[in-house]
């Protein structure tokens, strides 16, 4: 509700809608109109959900062995099957899940946020600029599963390693993303407006920067979970990442090539697995980026 104040009459009081819940309101309807991205979101919703509740609807410990029961093929008893020590394997998918879900937020998280820093700086002040893009030229010529292993093997071996390693190979992604979209938007009169009225650059940065470049930096961490699993999945197949007993996804494929002419299910369903996550990431990434460009229509 807006207030005018009348010159020779009584006040009014006017209706408006306000530009940001249009916004919203919008961006809604055309991600709900996108069938892939609704396809991700549900595939995504059911990793999820059914990680999140592993310790509930998981049918056994999930390092419980039962040697009576090794290699047993998917059954009423075992759904998905069992391992070389008799372990159930839709318990240990179930757990594997929250793992390699943690690996993908935990590496998202920190190269999104190293990232958009580098990026912002470099795209403002351009006296930087050279020197953070630069570096991240360097870091870019390497593919980022090969500059990930060579990070795992300087630090070591194991779980937070694996993410971290990850999460390095990930930042120049991001710094070029968040770079280009500020250099477009430092160029704006409604920024130039506020340098000219004396705002300082950390207010500028955080009330008119960043909620312009918001949209690519939601759009790149969703479509960069999915490689991000991805990776940490390669790394654990290689023996750098998550170590046994530890159920990832990744590790439970390395495991299951071993047995691949005996029990193919052990090596089928973690591959299918991070499949499905990928692919349901990557879905609703192209569904965020379609709703929120506003040159697509």
């Amino acid at each position: 509700m807006k207030q005018l104040d009348g010159v020779n009459g009584p006040v009014v009081y006017v209706e408006v809608e306000t530009k940001t819940y249009s916004k919203y309101r919008s961006f809604w309807k055309k991600l709900k109109k996108n069938k892939g991205a609704l396809v991700g979101a549900g595939i995504l919703l059911f990793f999820i959900t059914m990680s999140t509740l592993a310790p509930v609807i998981g049918p056994y410990p999930v390092n419980e062995m039962m040697f009576e029961d090794s290699l047993q093929g998917p059954s009423a008893k075992h759904w998905l099957g069992t391992d070389e020590f008799g372990r159930d394997l839709y318990t240990r998918m179930l757990y594997g899940g929250r793992v390699s879900l943690l690996m993908g937020l935990v590496a998202v998280s920190i190269s999104g946020t190293i990232g958009v820093i580098l990026g912002v700086i470099a795209g403002y002040y351009r006296r930087l600029d050279m020197y953070i893009m630069q570096f991240m030229d360097i870091l870019m010529a390497f593919p980022s599963l090969l500059m990930a292993i060579a990070i795992v093997s300087i630090l070591g071996v194991g779980l937070t390693n694996a993410m971290i390693a990850v999460a390095i190979s990930v930042i120049p992604s991001f710094v070029r993303v968040v770079r280009g979209s500020v250099l477009s938007v430092r160029e704006t009169e409604y920024v130039e407006a506020s340098r000219a009225l004396g705002v300082k650059d950390g207010k500028i940065i955080i009330k008119h920067i960043l909620p312009n470049v918001a949209s690519p930096i939601i759009v790149l961490a969703t479509i960069q979970f999915g490689s991000s699993i991805l990776s940490a999945a390669a790394l654990s197949f290689l023996g750098l990442g998550a170590q046994p007993p530890n159920p990832e996804w990744g590790a439970l494929v390395y495991v299951g090539k071993s047995f691949l002419s005996q029990a193919w299910w052990m090596m089928l369903f973690p591959g299918l697995a991070i499949m499905l996550v990928v692919l349901g990431f990557n879905l609703l990434g192209d569904g965020l980026r379609d709703a929120l460009d506003p040159r697509l229509k």
